[in-house]
């Protein structure tokens, strides 16, 4: 396995606030994966850091991203008010994708979004938002139709996959999908998981199919 480098960071956001991620870099890195996690879970989700690793061990760099700050973790935990609120989510994932832009020692780095449940909604919000920057997306039994309007506006190449058992979930993906005129897009059903894939062999599909989309479409830049 390739050394990695980490860093634990804050991520600043509007009105003086931050959120906090993980950056972890493998050697000689073929791109960068951020992403968003679904709803009431945090950038400490056991089946996305399992993803991410994977990843890692293919040579994709990732950034976990916490979408709310502590205090709205906090407020959400009791109401749940924030982690349907995909609006402010997707410019959670431009603000990280923005200060990745700013790292001179990343430019190098095409960025993809992965995004969980409601991340999904989020990380193509953020696709739609920063065009240029983000070559990929990748949702893992997600929401892609809370992204709304922001679907017809995204260009990067899209995988969504599904689990096979998770039928209400297959019917708004396919409905997104029809959205999605400007954007290459592939649906991929998982045989036998449901919605979080916790059936053996499940998540190893989804890291796999993961890893062959975005290390085909995040083209190194040096």
């Amino acid at each position: 396995m390739p050394a990695i480098a980490s860093e634990s960071i804050a991520i600043p956001i509007e009105a003086g606030h931050h959120i906090e991620a993980d950056l972890r870099i493998p050697e000689r890195a073929v791109g960068l994966v951020v992403f968003a996690h679904g709803s009431g879970s945090s950038r400490f989700s056991s089946r996305n850091r399992a993803v991410a690793e994977d990843l890692q061990r293919q040579g994709l760099a990732t950034l976990l991203l916490d979408l709310l700050t502590r205090e709205e973790e906090t407020i959400d935990v009791r109401t749940t008010e924030y982690r349907f609120d995909i609006e402010r989510l997707g410019r959670r994932v431009v603000a990280a994708i923005d200060w990745l832009r700013n790292r001179e020692d990343l430019l190098w780095l095409a960025i993809g979004t992965f995004g969980a449940s409601t991340g999904a909604a989020a990380a193509l919000t953020a696709a739609a938002e920063r065009p240029l920057a983000v070559r990929a997306v990748v949702s893992r039994g997600g929401r892609p139709d809370l992204a709304g309007s922001a679907l017809a506006n995204v260009n990067a190449p899209t995988l969504l996959i599904v689990g096979g058992h998770d039928e209400p979930v297959i019917d708004l993906n396919e409905r997104a999908q029809a959205q999605m005129k400007s954007a290459h897009v592939e649906l991929k059903i998982v045989p036998g998981a449901t919605h979080l894939f916790e059936e053996p062999g499940t998540l190893q599909e989804v890291e796999q199919l993961a890893g062959d989309w975005f290390r085909r479409y995040l083209p190194r830049t040096e």
